[in-house]
């Protein structure tokens, strides 16, 4: 039998590529790959797309990110926190790996699909879940897909994503980015190594977002580099997972702060969806570092950098990697200042007064 592991990471169409298998994971079954549930919602779900029933609304996430809500059990577990609260009524640890490994027993694949950016996180926050996981499947063949992005690309995409959540957040330009040197969500050797470790005969494949965009997507280039043969027919999956524009994330940060959660939350998915009509700059010419920032990432990213292209066999992993100390052309405040003028003239009546109240009167500076 053969195991495919997706480990990450973050921001790198990962939910994409989950939505896409577990929409598909009927077919997948069907010839032979299990792209398994962890309980009883997610495997109910499947029952009834193996009997044609046609799932009315959203597919539950417990089923179309049901790896993430197995990590995020393992980390649970490991550390005594909480599953986040998107994830409801999920079973223990035990229960879950006991569910993959009866559906393993009696399905008989010759191929199992485990795909969650959370596995990322493993190495710092539950590196023995690792070997659980390598536990759990004895004797099988293994393959390691990651994928990693640029780090001054990637710094950018999970900040936004974590502000999207709610996070109260210092700013990158500032005290945030070296705050992240010594997290996965920079230093990827600190991400990679323990899975390396527990599986050392696996078959590693690193690929680099820039190159997955050019194979025309997470789902393409997973269907093509995982070393599966996949059915034909397959499902294409939402690709739907919106970000804050460069340009409103200062909103949105300052908004975090200055509102409650639930008026927060209700901004950030405004501006989300009111994006598209507005006179924005290009994102990717955003600065968000500064100068300062760029600088210090260039060197505390080379020995990262020096990692990848040993373990990748590559000159190098990144050929962009020069980019990293480049200060983009647009800057930061004055795009956000910029987009905060348009986002007053359009004077939105259904976000609470206080929203409202706070576009109306916020100051963005330094």
């Amino acid at each position: 039998m053969k195991v495919v592991l997706f480990i990450g990471q973050h921001k790198v169409g990962s939910t994409a590529l989950q939505k896409f298998l577990a929409q598909n994971s009927d077919l997948l079954l069907k010839s032979g790959i299990l792209y398994p549930n962890v309980d009883f919602e997610g495997m109910s779900v499947l029952l009834a797309k193996m009997l044609g029933k046609k799932i009315k609304g959203n597919l539950p996430i417990n089923f179309r990110e049901s790896h993430n809500a197995l990590a995020f059990r393992m980390i649970s577990t490991a550390k005594g926190t909480q599953v986040p609260t998107f994830h409801k009524k999920l079973p223990a640890e035990q229960q879950m790996l006991h569910a993959i490994a009866q559906q393993v027993e009696y399905t008989q694949p010759h191929t199992v699909l485990l795909v969650a950016e959370v596995f990322s996180n493993f190495a710092v926050s539950a590196p023995k879940a690792i070997g659980k996981i390598r536990k759990l499947f004895e004797g099988a063949d293994f393959r390691l897909v990651a994928t990693l992005r640029r780090v001054d690309e990637y710094l950018v995409s999970w900040h936004g994503q974590r502000m999207k959540f709610g996070k109260k957040l210092k700013p990158l330009r500032k005290e945030a980015t070296p705050k992240y040197f010594k997290s996965i969500h920079f230093d990827y050797q600190l991400m990679l190594e323990k899975w390396l470790e527990v599986f050392p005969d696996a078959d590693l494949v690193l690929r680099n977002y820039a190159d997955v965009l050019t194979t025309g997507g997470a789902n393409e280039d997973f269907v093509k580099h995982s070393g599966v043969v996949f059915p034909k027919g397959l499902r294409s999956g939402d690709r739907s997972n919106p970000s804050l524009h460069r340009a409103l994330m200062e909103v949105a940060r300052l908004g975090n702060h200055a509102l409650s959660p639930q008026d927060a939350r209700k901004l950030r998915r405004y501006m989300i969806s009111i994006a598209p009509r507005l006179e924005l700059p290009n994102g990717s010419q955003i600065e968000m570092f500064g100068e300062n920032n760029r600088s210090l990432m260039v060197e505390h990213f080379q020995p990262v950098q020096d990692y990848l292209n040993r373990i990748s066999r590559s000159k190098a992993f990144f050929p962009d990697i020069d980019k990293l100390g480049k200060v983009l052309p647009v800057d930061e405040l004055v795009a956000a200042n910029e987009a905060l003028e348009q986002l007053r003239i359009k004077r939105p009546t259904d976000l609470p007064e206080e929203a409202r109240s706070f576009l109306a009167n916020v100051k963005i500076g330094a």
